[in-house]
């Protein structure tokens, strides 16, 4: 048994088993990779791959459990690539960060440029999408931070830790009605259509338990994943938007009203987390205090020695968050 052998499984099973596509990916041959796979299969006496012709057409029962156990392996090696780097070179190698657009449009910047700045030998990738994505990116090892509001608490094998609390605004064009209200109300907002995140997205659930709770049904016209859409279609008249406070910016954001809207929805908490297991590199650690700064490295050790979320939410649970 061969880790080329385990690698070529695995990525043949990400690839949607597309043999053809595995091979592009990695720069060799199919044949090679088919050839592989086959002489794996003959020495555990099992099929991974069920097969019509020579075509792949699922992974067999068996398959299943010997995938889960090589991305295991692969993963363990990885991180042991890490260890040797970190002592041999303590600020150079590479760090993925899966996130929402409102935290990489809002939240991030600073991080990233005074990160870049003291670590310009790590390499830095940003992968967005939905709270979801994010969550199994970190889950399955693809990246090595998640940063999200919603979904994260689903994944069972993710240390997830909290940052700081947010809340809502509305935005209005100027002239607007609700503009000269005064102090909002649900009532008064549940009047005209709504623009707001999709759901899933940015908190959007303590939105709608808000609007439950009053036993209201707002009128959501239009949803986006983007602040920057929301804002857009407020600007052409769409209808009033809920939006994250952080990502209302006064100077480019000037023709809008912005209104408070913290007394009307339950304040969110964006968490920042990685999969249990992963050998965090000093750089890491020095990720993480920048974008929370009282997460240093002796509370994310405690983290990550918790056993389950229960452990977790204690070790935190008197922990002042910051507001954003």
């Amino acid at each position: 048994m061969k880790l080329q052998q385990l690698r070529y499984i695995c990525e043949v099973a990400k690839h949607d088993l597309n043999v053809s596509a595995t091979a592009q990916s990695l720069f060799t041959s199919q044949p090679g990779i088919s050839k592989q796979i086959r002489l794996l299969e003959d020495e555990l006496g099992v099929e991974v791959f069920a097969r019509s012709g020579k075509h792949l057409t699922r992974v067999t029962q068996a398959g299943e459990a010997v995938l889960e156990i090589a991305s295991d392996i692969l993963r363990q090696v990885e991180a042991i690539k890490q260890v040797a780097q970190e002592y041999s070179d303590e600020k150079k190698g590479s760090l993925a960060v899966a996130t929402t657009h409102t935290q990489a449009r809002y939240a991030l910047p600073r991080v990233i440029r005074d990160f870049i700045s003291d670590y310009p030998d790590v390499s830095l990738h940003m992968h967005q999408g939905t709270p979801v994505q994010i969550s199994e990116m970190a889950s399955s090892g693809t990246v090595d931070f998640a940063i999200a509001t919603e979904a994260l608490s689903h994944f069972s094998n993710l240390i997830m830790m909290p940052c700081y609390r947010w809340n809502r605004s509305i935005v209005v064009p100027k002239g607007h009605p609700l503009a000269q209200s005064g102090k909002l109300t649900l009532e008064q907002v549940a009047k005209y259509p709504i623009v707001t995140y999709v759901f899933g997205f940015t908190g959007r659930s303590k939105l709608d338990d808000a609007f439950q709770r009053q036993g209201l049904e707002p009128k959501v016209v239009f949803t986006a994943v983007d602040s920057d859409v929301i804002k857009t279609y407020v600007r052409l008249g769409l209808g009033v938007g809920i939006i994250a406070t952080m990502a209302y910016e006064p100077d480019a954001d000037g023709d809008l009203v912005c209104l408070d809207a913290s007394h009307l929805f339950e304040p969110s908490t964006t968490k920042i987390g990685f999969r249990r297991g992963t050998f965090l590199r000093g750089y890491m650690y020095e990720f993480i205090r920048t974008f929370a700064p009282h997460l240093d490295r002796a509370l994310v050790d405690q983290a990550v020695t918790c056993a389950n979320k229960s452990e977790l939410d204690e070790l935190f649970a008197d922990i002042e968050l910051p507001d954003l």
